[in-house]
C-alpha cells in the first residue's frame, strides 16, 4: 500500500498527512518532523484528510498515528505562537483556535470509528486529538499531557474531562505533568498498551476486525453514541432505540440475520 499525502495550500514545512486506504481501512498518519507539532498549515492538512474519509465509501474504521519516532503529536507550534506580534497577532490567534476546533471536532463526529495508536508523547492539542478518537492503544512510551499552563494558555481540558476523573484532569492542568500510560491504562483512556513493535499491527488487526462488520450498523451505532453521550440516560436510550429501529429496516441488517442463521460470512452492501 501507498500512503498519498493530502496536501493544504502551504509549503513543505507544514509536513503531510498520509491517507492510506485498503479493506475498508484508512491509515491517516501525521507528518511533521519532528514531532508533529500542530501549525495552522498543518491544522488545514488534517482537517483536509478527515473530510477525505469522511466522504468514503470505502472506508468503515480509520486508524490514526504518528510517523514520529519521538511524539505522537507535540501540540500547538510554539515558533508559530512566538511569532505572532503586532496588530493581527489576535486575529491569527482566533484562526488557529478556529482551526483546532475544526479539527476535533471533525474528529468527534467522523462518521466512522477511529483508533488513535499512541506511542509517544501526546502534548496539549496533541492530547485532545487522542481524546476525540473512539479508541486509543497505546504503548509504555506513551504519555499525556496539558502544559499550557506553564506558557500561559489554557488547554484542552474539556475534552479531557469525557474520559478522566475531574481530579487527575484538574491534576494535569495545574501541574503540567503528564499522565503515564499505566495511568492513562488504568482509567481507561488507553484501552490497551502493547510494545512500541507490536502496536500498530495490534490496532490494524483490530480495525479491520470491526470493518468486517456492516458500515451502516458502523456508521449508525457511532452516530447513536455521540448523540446520546450528552443526554440523561433515559432520553440517550430512546435516541439509541431510534438508530436500532433504523438499521433493522435495513438490506445490512437482514443479511447479517442471514448470514448468522446459514452460518456464514455476510455480504455487506451498506444499504
Amino acid at each position: 500500500m501507498n500512503g498519498r499525502p493530502v496536501s493544504g495550500r502551504t509549503g513543505p514545512a507544514d509536513g503531510q498527512v498520509l491517507v492510506e486506504i485498503a479493506d475498508l481501512v484508512a491509515a491517516v498518519t501525521l507528518d511533521r518532523p519532528p514531532v508533529n507539532a500542530l501549525s495552522s498549515g498543518f491544522y488545514e492538512q488534517i482537517s483536509a484528510a478527515l473530510a477525505r474519509v469522511a466522504d468514503s465509501p470505502e472506508v468503515s474504521v480509520m486508524v490514526l498515528a504518528s510517523a514520529s519516532a519521538r511524539a505522537f503529536c507535540a501540540g500547538a507550534d510554539v515558533t508559530e505562537l512566538a511569532a505572532l506580534s503586532g496588530p493581527e497577532s489576535a486575529r491569527a490567534d482566533a484562526r488557529r483556535q478556529e482551526l483546532a476546533r475544526r479539527v476535533f471536532g471533525q474528529l468527534l463526529d467522523l462518521p466512522q470509528p477511529v483508533i488513535a495508536v499512541v506511542d509517544g508523547p501526546a502534548i496539549g492539542a496533541g492530547a485532545v486529538i487522542a481524546s476525540c478518537a473512539d479508541m486509543r492503544m497505546g504503548s509504555p512510551r506513551a504519555s499525556f499531557a496539558l502544559p499550557e499552563v506553564a506558557v500561559g494558555r489554557c488547554g484542552g481540558g474539556r475534552h479531557l474531562m469525557r474520559h478522566l476523573p475531574q481530579g487527575i484532569v484538574r491534576r494535569m492542568f495545574f501541574t503540567a505533568q503528564p499522565l503515564a500510560s499505566e495511568e492513562a491504562l488504568r482509567f481507561g483512556f488507553l484501552d490497551s498498551v502493547h510494545d512500541s513493535a507490536a502496536l500498530g499491527p495490534a490496532a490494524m488487526a483490530r480495525a479491520r476486525d470491526i470493518a468486517a462488520y456492516s458500515p451502516l450498523a458502523l456508521r449508525l451505532g457511532k452516530a447513536a453514541l455521540n448523540e446520546s453521550e450528552p443526554l440523561p440516560v433515559s432520553e440517550g436510550y430512546a435516541v439509541e432505540q431510534q438508530y436500532t429501529l433504523r438499521l433493522a429496516r435495513s438490506a445490512d441488517s437482514r443479511e447479517a440475520l442471514a448470514a448468522r442463521r446459514e452460518k456464514r460470512a455476510p455480504r455487506f452492501t451498506g444499504q
